[in-house]
């Protein structure tokens, strides 16, 4: 039903744990793609001998190019992009299946909601600790009460899992490689998803995957993808998230244009901040 891509990076015990909740849990069966960077902790072996599809490169080359190696992989009409260290829950898929059939459009971009161990403010995300790796996960009580939350649908989908169709990752380019190793690529995905005329970026409230926030930022150098999201369109990150993907409001539709006025004031504003930068 899905191409679901996952890049990795020597992060053995969380990707198992990851595809085997996708094994598990799915309403249908999935085409699962990993990108190993490196993979010599076990992970290009195991990959192997599950017989899952991957692409690889011998040492790390970031989330985009890694997504974007995968993607040429990829053949059904829609595509997943997950990180390693989720475990998905039950009925996740076919939620966001049933979405997409209702929409009546193939021109949207959908998120699960994830479920995490650590506060961090964002509404858009359901907080309840079931531990921080997959040796800690208390699966049977995540399983008995993930669909208890309470939480609506949302705006704002920008970050993983989320879906697009396959025609418009290609059309968009997938994520930008200028980003690399990745920061702030899931907004520009989605500014240019935008810029290709998507209006739905709708997270679903039902669909629930719990995210260990395990996280291999602080093994990389990272790019300033804030001062690149600026320099490439104009305007900042939270400009973005506020006045057109409406982030963490809730979901009535397709979203309409940006408030004009406010978005003259908030482009002036980085473009002064260009100018100093």
């Amino acid at each position: 039903m899905f191409s679901i891509i996952i890049p990795t990076w020597n992060n053995l015990e969380f990707v198992r744990c990851c595809v085997e909740s996708i094994r598990a849990n799915s309403a249908f069966r999935h085409q699962i793609l990993l990108h190993i960077n490196d993979g010599g902790d076990g992970t290009l072996a195991w990959a192997k001998a599950e017989g899952i599809g991957f692409t690889h490169s011998p040492d790390n080359v970031g989330i985009c190019i890694a997504v974007n190696q995968a993607a040429g992989l990829a053949t059904a009409d829609y595509i997943v992009y997950m990180n390693d260290d989720m475990y998905v829950c039950p009925g996740w898929d076919a939620v966001l299946y049933d979405e997409i059939k209702s929409l009546g459009t193939d021109l949207f971009m959908l998120s699960s909601t994830m479920i995490e161990p650590r506060f961090s403010g964002n509404p858009c995300v359901i907080h309840k600790d079931f531990g921080t790796d997959p040796t800690q996960l208390k699966k049977d009580e995540l399983l008995a009460t993930f669909a208890s939350f309470q939480i609506s649908d949302w705006n704002g989908s920008t970050w993983p899992p989320n879906i697009v169709h396959r025609k418009y990752w290609h059309i968009t380019g997938g994520y930008s490689i200028e980003l690399s190793p990745g920061m702030s690529s899931d907004d520009d995905f989605a500014m240019k998803m935008w810029t290709a005329g998507c209006r739905v970026f709708k997270g679903c409230g039902a669909s629930r995957v719990y995210h260990f926030q395990s996280k291999s930022t602080h093994r990389i150098v990272k790019n300033n993808g804030r001062k690149q999201f600026l320099m490439k369109w104009g305007i900042n990150q939270s400009t973005f998230n506020k006045l057109y993907t409406r982030r963490g409001t809730a979901y009535k539709g397709p979203l309409a244009e940006p408030d004009p006025t406010l978005l003259k004031r908030e482009q002036m504003r980085a473009w002064l901040k260009r100018k100093i930068i």
